[in-house]
């Protein structure tokens, strides 16, 4: 697999952004799967996987969560993944038990590292405070620690708060931004030369790239590469290997 990872940025650890789709719990339970699955595979694969945001939904599920995923290659095995995934189940949210389709977008950008140029000016940023929020009692953290970047000129809100440090947790927002820009950056010049980023252009509420259908039979396909396994409950565990190697086959193929 390794072979088929030939770009610089392959080799770098990888930040992942999960979103809900509209749908509200449903959306919000389908996006905890999804960040459990990651965590999961990484956690197989002996990758230091920190989440670094998390915003909780009201009833279940998580509004947004960020992770760092560090290991060899962790970017290049992670980068097929960015785009919407669908499922398909009967709602446990649901009393009529009817069937429900979710929608959930992650985004996946490689971690920068020092040697690389990106400029982010001092008058560019908006730095916001704030609690970290946790489940209470004496652990809640009682000062504000937890930090919300904005730049300004291209509107990206980056938030940490997994550290007790503000510092800490401004330099690991600091990363996560500058990682973003570079991916802009990127993008930019990637399209001028007919796309280095590929699928993840396409990303949008409707154009799932995987399909994950647990009622009224159980397949989960993906649909860039035609690849379809049965065993739901294994791959939602973190065993996703086989979809990764089927994408980046696909890609050296082309």
């Amino acid at each position: 697999m390794k072979s088929t990872l030939s770009l610089k940025e392959d080799k770098h650890d990888a930040i992942m952004t999960i979103h809900p789709g509209a749908g509200g719990t449903e959306s919000q339970d389908w996006a905890q799967m999804l960040m459990r699955m990651y965590i999961r595979w990484a956690e197989r694969k002996g990758f230091k996987v920190e989440l670094v945001d998390l915003l909780s939904g009201e009833e279940a599920g998580i509004k947004s969560a960020t992770l760092t995923v560090g290991g060899p290659y962790a970017y290049g095995f992670l980068k097929g993944e960015a785009g919407v995934h669908r499922l398909v189940r009967i709602s446990p949210f649901d009393a009529n038990k009817r069937r429900h389709t979710s929608f959930a977008a992650i985004l996946v950008y490689p971690e920068i590292s020092d040697d690389i140029e990106i400029d982010i000016k001092d008058d560019d940023l908006k730095i916001d405070t704030f609690r970290a929020s946790g489940a209470g009692g004496q652990h809640v953290n009682k000062t504000s620690s937890a930090v919300r970047l904005t730049h300004l000129p291209t509107g990206i809100i980056v938030s940490c708060q997994n550290e007790r440090s503000q510092h800490k947790n401004k330099g690991t927002a600091l990363k996560i931004l500058k990682a973003r820009l570079y991916a802009i950056k990127k993008k930019e010049q990637d399209e001028k030369l007919e796309g280095f980023i590929g699928e993840k252009k396409d990303i949008a509420w409707g154009s799932q790239i995987r399909s994950y259908t647990l009622q009224p039979y159980q397949l989960i396909k993906d649909h860039r590469t035609g690849f379809e396994i049965g065993n739901v409950n294994a791959v939602l565990d973190g065993d996703i290997d086989d979809f990764i190697k089927e994408y980046l086959l696909r890609k050296t193929d082309k």
